[in-house]
Protein backbone atom coordinates (compact mmCIF):
# COMPACT_ATOMS: atom_id res chain seq x y z
CA UNK A 1 0.00 0.00 0.00
CA UNK A 2 1.04 3.55 -0.70
CA UNK A 3 -0.07 6.57 1.29
CA UNK A 4 0.08 10.16 0.07
CA UNK A 5 -0.33 13.03 2.52
CA UNK A 6 -0.44 16.73 1.67
CA UNK A 7 0.22 19.62 4.02
CA UNK A 8 0.81 23.35 3.94
CA UNK A 9 -2.53 24.77 2.85
CA UNK A 10 -4.18 27.70 4.52
CA UNK A 11 -5.58 31.21 4.19
CA UNK A 12 -3.44 33.91 2.61
CA UNK A 13 -4.02 37.37 1.19
CA UNK A 14 -3.70 38.04 -2.51
CA UNK A 15 -0.08 38.52 -3.45
CA UNK A 16 1.10 36.24 -0.68
CA UNK A 17 2.86 32.89 -0.78
CA UNK A 18 2.31 29.35 0.42
CA UNK A 19 4.34 26.17 0.17
CA UNK A 20 2.59 22.84 -0.14
CA UNK A 21 4.25 19.53 0.65
CA UNK A 22 3.28 16.00 -0.29
CA UNK A 23 4.94 12.92 1.12
CA UNK A 24 4.50 9.42 -0.24
CA UNK A 25 5.09 6.47 2.06
CA UNK A 26 4.62 2.74 2.21
CA UNK A 27 5.95 -0.02 0.02
CA UNK A 28 7.78 2.13 -2.54
CA UNK A 29 10.50 0.95 -4.88
CA UNK A 30 10.54 4.07 -7.02
CA UNK A 31 8.36 7.01 -7.93
CA UNK A 32 7.74 8.02 -11.52
CA UNK A 33 5.98 11.34 -11.83
CA UNK A 34 4.61 13.50 -9.05
CA UNK A 35 1.96 16.10 -9.69
CA UNK A 36 -0.31 18.70 -8.17
CA UNK A 37 -3.93 19.15 -9.19
CA UNK A 38 -6.54 21.55 -7.87
CA UNK A 39 -10.30 21.65 -7.74
CA UNK A 40 -12.34 24.76 -7.07
CA UNK A 41 -15.96 24.48 -5.88
CA UNK A 42 -18.25 23.41 -8.69
CA UNK A 43 -15.38 22.89 -11.11
CA UNK A 44 -13.43 19.94 -12.44
CA UNK A 45 -10.08 18.89 -11.07
CA UNK A 46 -7.32 20.50 -13.14
CA UNK A 47 -3.64 19.76 -13.47
CA UNK A 48 -1.41 22.43 -11.94
CA UNK A 49 2.12 21.10 -12.30
CA UNK A 50 4.08 17.90 -12.83
CA UNK A 51 7.64 16.78 -12.23
CA UNK A 52 9.27 13.61 -13.52
CA UNK A 53 11.80 11.45 -11.73
CA UNK A 54 14.48 13.21 -13.76
CA UNK A 55 13.31 16.65 -12.69
CA UNK A 56 11.52 17.79 -15.84
CA UNK A 57 8.63 20.08 -15.01
CA UNK A 58 5.44 21.20 -16.66
CA UNK A 59 2.94 23.86 -15.57
CA UNK A 60 -0.56 24.98 -16.37
CA UNK A 61 -0.53 28.30 -18.19
CA UNK A 62 -2.44 29.93 -15.34
CA UNK A 63 0.39 29.35 -12.85
CA UNK A 64 3.51 29.70 -15.00
CA UNK A 65 5.97 32.15 -13.51
CA UNK A 66 4.22 32.07 -10.12
CA UNK A 67 4.34 28.43 -8.99
CA UNK A 68 7.37 26.16 -8.74
CA UNK A 69 7.23 22.39 -8.34
CA UNK A 70 10.20 20.51 -6.92
CA UNK A 71 10.90 17.12 -5.38
CA UNK A 72 13.20 15.44 -2.91
CA UNK A 73 13.65 11.89 -4.14
CA UNK A 74 15.37 10.80 -0.93
CA UNK A 75 12.26 11.80 1.04
CA UNK A 76 9.67 10.77 -1.58
CA UNK A 77 8.32 14.28 -1.27
CA UNK A 78 7.09 16.85 -3.76
CA UNK A 79 6.65 20.54 -3.06
CA UNK A 80 4.66 23.34 -4.65
CA UNK A 81 5.90 26.84 -3.96
CA UNK A 82 3.10 29.26 -4.75
CA UNK A 83 3.92 32.96 -5.07
CA UNK A 84 1.88 35.98 -6.11
CA UNK A 85 -1.29 34.14 -5.19
CA UNK A 86 -4.59 35.30 -6.64
CA UNK A 87 -8.16 34.73 -5.44
CA UNK A 88 -8.71 32.47 -8.45
CA UNK A 89 -6.04 30.12 -7.04
CA UNK A 90 -8.49 29.23 -4.26
CA UNK A 91 -9.12 25.49 -4.41
CA UNK A 92 -8.44 22.16 -2.80
CA UNK A 93 -4.99 21.08 -3.93
CA UNK A 94 -4.35 17.37 -4.45
CA UNK A 95 -1.11 15.48 -4.82
CA UNK A 96 -0.91 12.61 -7.28
CA UNK A 97 1.95 10.17 -7.69
CA UNK A 98 2.76 7.09 -9.73
CA UNK A 99 4.67 4.61 -7.62
CA UNK A 100 6.34 1.29 -8.41
CA UNK A 101 5.49 -0.63 -5.28
CA UNK A 102 7.12 -3.48 -3.45
CA UNK A 103 4.52 -5.78 -4.96
CA UNK A 104 6.00 -4.88 -8.37
CA UNK A 105 2.98 -2.97 -9.52
CA UNK A 106 2.56 0.58 -10.71
CA UNK A 107 0.13 2.32 -8.38
CA UNK A 108 -1.32 5.75 -8.92
CA UNK A 109 -2.25 7.36 -5.63
CA UNK A 110 -4.06 10.53 -4.57
CA UNK A 111 -3.77 12.47 -1.35
CA UNK A 112 -6.74 13.68 0.63
CA UNK A 113 -6.28 17.28 -0.46
CA UNK A 114 -5.35 20.51 1.29
CA UNK A 115 -7.39 23.70 1.14
CA UNK A 116 -5.83 26.89 -0.19
CA UNK A 117 -7.88 30.06 0.20
CA UNK A 118 -6.70 33.38 -1.20
CA UNK A 119 -8.55 36.47 -0.01
CA UNK A 120 -8.77 39.64 -2.06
Amino acid sequence: QVQVVESGGGLVQAGGSLRLSCAASGSIVSINFMAWYRQAPGKQRDLVATITSGGSTNYADSVKGRFTISRDNAKNTVYLQMNSLKPEDTAVYYCNTEVFSGSYQWIRSWGQGTQVTVSS
